[in-house]
C-alpha cells in the first residue's frame, strides 16, 4: 500500500523514524463513528449500528441488502470506513425491511443496535470518529519518544492530508481521475461505459485529493522553512515580498497563515477570506478557526493575494476541468481530541486512542507519529 508510487507529502514532524510494528487488523485498529445528531427513535427510517471487520462499507451493505431485501440505493451512510480493522458505523434503510434482519448473523458483520429516525443518513452526517491503535514490538526508549511526539501533535495539530486509501492499491486513482476529466472535456463518451458513475466520481475526487495534498505539502514546507531560515534566505527561496516574509517570521505557531487565504471557523462553520492576519493568527492558535485548502472545482471559494499565488502553483492545471467538478474547501490544519495513551512494557505494546474530525485519516496521524510510512518495519 504505502509502497505505491503516489505522492508522499512532507510531514510536519521532523524526528527520526520510530521503531514499532503496526498491523491494520481488528484487534489493533478500531474505529467508532460519532453521529452528527441524536436519532429521534421514531420515523420511517431504520437506523442500524453495525460493526464490521475485514469488509468495506460497500461489502457490508451488500450483505445487508441480500439479507433484508433492500436495494443498495435504499441504504444511507455518513462515510466509508476502512476495510482493514474493526469499524463501527451507522447506516439507514427503510423501516419496512426491519423484520428481515431480526435473525441476522454473519462472521464478519454484526448488528449492535437499532433505532428509528425521520431522515435517511447522508454522506457527511457524522460528527467525528474515535480511533484506537495498538503498536507492537515497542522498546521502552521508543515508548518515551512516542509519548513526546504524541504530546507535540496534541499541542500543535497536524496537516489534514488525504490518506493513502484515497489513491488505490497501486496509487493510480488520481491518474485515472485526470484521464476521465480529459475524456469528458473532449466529449469522449466512451468513458461512461468504462466506469460506473460512483467509481467515476471517486476517481475524480482522488485527482482533487492529490492536488490538495501537493498544495498542503508546500504549505508545510513554507512553515518549516520559516522557522529554519532567516528573512533574506526565505526571500531567495520563495521570492516573497517583504511583508509576507515579515508575516511568516512573526508567527510563533508551527503552521503559518497567509494574507488572503480562505479560513474556516473551527471545528465547523463557514469559510471566509483572511484579511486581518494578526487577529486571525490569534484565533487560529486558540483553535477557533483554521486554514482551508482548495478542493478544485467551479463552486469553490477562491483565495487571494499570496495565498492564491501558492494555490495556483498546484491547481492551475485543473482549470480546464473546473466546470466538471463542484469543488469545495477542506480544513488544511486540524487537531486531535481526547488523546490517551498507555505503554505495556511487559508485552512491548503501546496503545493510543483519539478523536478526529470527519474526513480525517488516522493513518495520516500515525505517519506523523512514527515519522515514516506506517507499514515499514
Amino acid at each position: 500500500m504505502e509502497n505505491s508510487p503516489i505522492f508522499k507529502p512532507l510531514l510536519s514532524t521532523t524526528h527520526s523514524p520510530i521503531n514499532a510494528h503496526f498491523s491494520k487488523n481488528a484487534s489493533d485498529f478500531v474505529v467508532r463513528e460519532n453521529p452528527l445528531y441524536e436519532f429521534s427513535g421514531s420515523g420511517e427510517h431504520l437506523i442500524v449500528e453495525i460493526q464490521k471487520k475485514d469488509l468495506t462499507t460497500a461489502e457490508a451493505l451488500s450483505i445487508l441488502s441480500g439479507e433484508s431485501g433492500a436495494k443498495m440505493r435504499d441504504f444511507g451512510y455518513a462515510g466509508l470506513k476502512d476495510k482493514e480493522g474493526m469499524t463501527t458505523q451507522f447506516i439507514s434503510l427503510p423501516s419496512k425491511f426491519e423484520q428481515n434482519l431480526n435473525n441476522f448473523s454473519h462472521e464478519k458483520l454484526k448488528i449492535l443496535n437499532t433505532t428509528r429516525h425521520n431522515n435517511k443518513i447522508k454522506i457527511g452526517h457524522l460528527k467525528s470518529n474515535n480511533f484506537f491503535i495498538r503498536l507492537k514490538k515497542v522498546l521502552p526508549s521508543e515508548a518515551t519518544r512516542l509519548r513526546e511526539v504524541l504530546n507535540l501533535i496534541d499541542k500543535n495539530g497536524y496537516p489534514n492530508y488525504f490518506g493513502y486509501q484515497r489513491f488505490g492499491k497501486f496509487g493510480d486513482n488520481s491518474k485515472s481521475g485526470l484521464e476521465i476529466l480529459e475524456a469528458l472535456n473532449c466529449g469522449d463518451k466512451k468513458v461512461f461505459g468504462k466506469y460506473n458513475p460512483k467509481l467515476r466520481d471517486f476517481l475524480i475526487s482522488a485527482y482533487q485529493s492529490d492536488l490538495f495534498n501537493k498544495w498542503l505539502s508546500k504549505r508545510v514546507e513554507i512553515s518549516r522553512f520559516s522557522e529554519c531560515f532567516n528573512a533574506n534566505e526565505l526571500k531567495e527561496i520563495y521570492k516573497f515580498d517583504k511583508q509576507t516574509i515579515a508575516n511568516l517570521k512573526s508567527q510563533k505557531q508551527f503552521f503559518k497563515l497567509l494574507q488572503g487565504e480562505v479560513l474556516g471557523h473551527y471545528p465547523y462553520g463557514k469559510v471566509f477570506l483572511c484579511e486581518d492576519l494578526d487577529a486571525e493568527v490569534e484565533k487560529f492558535v486558540a483553535r477557533d478557526r483554521t486554514s482551508s485548502g482548495l478542493i478544485v472545482g467551479a463552486k469553490a471559494y477562491e483565495s487571494k493575494d499570496v495565498a492564491k499565488e501558492i494555490e495556483d502553483m498546484f491547481f492551475e492545471e485543473a482549470n480546464n476541468f473546473k466546470h466538471l467538478m463542484n469543488g469545495s474547501r477542506r480544513y488544511a490544519w486540524v487537531w486531535i481530541e481526547n488523546l490517551e495513551y498507555k505503554y505495556n512494557e511487559q508485552q512491548a505494546q503501546f496503545s493510543m486512542s483519539f478523536t478526529l474530525q470527519k474526513g480525517s485519516y488516522a493513518t495520516v496521524v500515525l505517519k506523523e507519529i512514527l515519522g515514516r510510512d506506517i507499514f515499514e518495519i
